[in-house]
């Protein structure tokens, strides 16, 4: 079997949880949508909120019901500090978990920064047949996270499986 597969666009958003950045000053946000739109993937929209779970799970709940959604990118609100609550706003959303982004994600930065990458609390999931992936806020991370996991997984290129060949068989 070596039929060559075609790549197939997906519809992504960004969403940048942060308090102290605006758009304007957004490089996290910016590097995905460059990246995602580079690889020939559509930004459907681009939020960037306050670290707030209502306001996030608010804004992703939303991407997530709309079926011409694919997929979620999220930068920011990982860490450990008192305001970051991205996985408690978003957790709750998903349907399935996939544990393997955060432990590959943490193995692939702990070359890059040794034992700070225990900090992270980088996380993916599925919710509705839409891909949620949440980064760290740092624009490395989520060059990281794009460049090692995350591109090949959106590819329906990559063998000898993917995320994106999935996309019909989620709702089964």
């Amino acid at each position: 079997m070596t039929a060559q597969r075609d790549f197939i666009p997906l519809n992504l958003c960004v969403l940048t949880v942060s308090d102290s950045r605006t758009l304007a000053e957004d490089s996290s946000g910016d590097y995905l949508i460059q990246s995602l739109t580079d690889a020939g993937h559509r930004l459907v929209e681009r939020k960037l909120l306050p670290d707030d779970r209502y306001k996030l799970r608010a804004a992703v709940s939303q991407w997530i019901a709309d079926e011409s959604v694919d997929g979620i990118l999220v930068t920011g609100g990982t860490g450990f500090t008192g305001r970051d609550s991205t996985p408690e706003a978003l957790l709750p959303l998903l349907d399935k978990e996939m544990p393997g982004f955060g432990e590959l994600f943490r193995a692939i930065s702990f070359e890059e920064i040794g034992t700070s990458t225990l900090q992270s609390r980088a996380f993916a999931g599925l919710a509705n047949a839409t891909f949620v992936f949440c980064l760290p806020g740092s624009t490395s991370a989520c060059r990281t996270a794009w460049e090692k996991i995350v591109s090949a997984q959106l590819d329906a290129r990559t063998r000898p499986c993917n995320l994106a060949t999935l996309r019909p068989r989620l709702k089964e």
